[in-house]
């Protein structure tokens, strides 16, 4: 299944794709609906109202997660074009919900910043509350998958050693449009080509095959420090081509158009404005 949070008229709604129509299950979001224990079940058999896909307002997939686990440093290119070595463990910040954009919805680039980046990640959202999963248990409580940009602001990212303050400007990182359940993209280990176009550029293009820490093992590792919950999102890295990267480095500029894109899940097409 495809499966969506809505914006209406009358607030967000979740849905499923079919065919060229959103099917309302119900639910204000899919945070709403993932927290049911039954929820593939309703999911499936859902016959609500009906909205059109085509120009659909996508909210992020989940409004309010309790938390949003971003991984660094987990695409071995990535890794090397950044300097460092290949790390042991995960590397781990937040996102909070604040953060969080539609899939289709506008960029606005910080005055504070002249360093906007882009970064094309898979992300993982939790479907069961989980705490010290084994693997069955980590790979049973992932819901799906879905696109997120980890916009960041470089040169806050940079002003220490710990990276949070670049990575959590309010309404920056777009995270859409659907949530595809895993039996749709080849299992929880899915390897599916991930690309970040700009101004029809290509500026990333990798396999999430090759993560060095696998969806279900960051599930695993997360889940044994602390709870995850149903909504919760775990954005699983970004490979070689980020724009910090180049040389000479190049950013996000106003009135450019960044697409983020992994086979099988579809695309966050957002445009950048000034503030």
């Amino acid at each position: 299944m495809k499966l969506a949070t809505l914006r209406t008229a009358d607030g967000t709604r979740a849905v499923r794709l079919d065919g060229a129509v959103l099917v309302d299950l119900g639910y204000a979001d899919l945070g709403e609906l993932f927290a049911e224990d039954d929820w593939q079940q309703k999911a499936a058999a859902a016959s609500g109202a009906t909205y059109p896909a085509p120009g659909a307002d996508f909210a992020p997939v989940v409004p309010n997660p309790s938390k949003v686990v971003c991984v660094g440093h987990n695409y071995t290119n990535h890794i090397k074009e950044m300097g460092r070595d290949l790390p042991n463990h995960p590397t781990l910040f937040p996102k909070f919900a604040d953060t969080l954009l539609g899939a289709h919805d506008d960029i606005v680039k910080p005055a504070e910043t002249d360093a906007l980046d882009w970064e094309v990640e898979l992300a993982v959202v939790i479907g069961k509350q989980v705490r010290r999963a084994d693997e069955r248990q980590a790979a049973d409580a992932i819901a799906g998958f879905t696109v997120m940009n980890d916009i960041s602001v470089r040169d806050w990212q940079f002003r220490t050693i710990e990276w949070t303050q670049g990575k959590i400007w309010e309404a920056s990182t777009p995270v859409g449009p659907y949530v595809v359940t895993p039996d749709e993209v080849g299992g929880v280990r899915p390897a599916l080509q991930v690309s970040t176009v700009v101004d029809g550029q290509v500026m990333q293009r990798d396999d999430t095959g090759t993560l060095l820490f696998d969806p279900v093992f960051l599930v695993q590792y997360i889940s044994t420090v602390i709870t995850l919950r149903p909504g919760d999102i775990i954005a699983t890295g970004t490979p070689a081509g980020v724009g910090n990267a180049r040389d000479p480095k190049v950013f996000l500029r106003p009135g450019q158009t960044v697409v983020t894109e992994i086979a099988g899940l579809g695309a966050c097409t957002n445009r950048v404005v000034a503030s």
